[in-house]
């Protein structure tokens, strides 16, 4: 308890002072509202429009949510064929990068024109499409990482390729796999918000934030983004605690 008390202690510390000299930089040049709010006011607005805010919030994370998990699977399917067939890999790697390489504007509109507007299977599209690309990539990598004398000594054992791939190939890849998940899962919440600006329902984070910044109500736009800030953490938080689960063995998580 004492070493992670010590390892999260100068980040909390970090963080409390850059409240405290937020608020102080506000108050002292007396910053209006719409240019920064003080902290203190967004905590406020945050008490004030909590039941709305966590209704919006809840509906992002879910359609995030679900995008990182589906956006996930598919990535884990495709990696392993690419990692076992060449052809597979040379094929399906043009159109992840090509995929990749599409801003999240653009598929806005076409998941608007394919889902509707207020569907979250929009916001679940346009996540599923950004975060493929990271994990993909990565698995692969770290499938195809294995040393040629590791895979020379599985085969002398006569192991089948069900067993290099499950007792080799994706030990070896688990680190690869969930470095990719903490860069998804910010990825995740980015992509559906940015979606929702162009269009979804009103109990939506994304649309709460456009439609208090045109009324000019900027400490609930503030809130609103602490709150997919918020979010943000516990999808990562939640990435760390499945890797500490998964693979006690490796040294950054024998080390932190």
């Amino acid at each position: 308890m004492t070493r992670h008390l010590r390892r999260w202690l100068p980040a909390a510390g970090l963080f409390v002072a850059g409240l405290i000299l937020w608020e102080s930089f506000v108050q002292v040049f007396n910053i209006k509202g719409f240019i920064l709010p003080a902290p203190t006011a967004i905590v406020r607005t945050f008490v004030v429009e909590a039941p709305e805010l966590l209704t919006a919030g809840i509906g992002t994370f879910s359609s995030a949510l679900g995008g990182l998990l589906l956006g996930t699977a598919f990535a884990i399917v495709i990696a392993f064929a690419a990692a076992r067939w060449t052809v597979v890999r040379d094929g399906a790697l043009p159109f992840a990068i090509a995929a990749n390489s599409t801003p999240i504007i653009v598929l806005a509109p076409i998941a608007n024109s394919w889902f509707g507007i207020t569907s979250p299977l929009g916001s679940i599209f346009v996540v599923t499409v950004l975060v493929f690309f990271p994990v993909m990539i990565n698995l692969v990598r770290g499938l195809m990482s294995p040393s040629p004398s590791q895979v020379e000594l599985m085969q002398s054992y006569a192991a089948p390729r069900r067993t290099q791939l499950w007792k080799l190939q994706f030990p070896t890849a688990l680190p690869y796999l969930f470095s990719a998940l903490k860069v998804a899962a910010a990825l995740s919440l980015i992509g559906a918000i940015v979606k929702e600006f162009f269009g979804g329902s009103q109990e939506r984070l994304g649309q709460y934030i456009t439609t208090k910044a045109g009324l000019l109500q900027f400490e609930e736009a503030w809130a609103a983004i602490v709150l997919a800030s918020a979010f943000g953490i516990l999808l990562y938080v939640a990435v760390v605690w499945i890797e500490r689960k998964a693979m006690p063995w490796h040294i950054s998580i024998r080390n932190p």
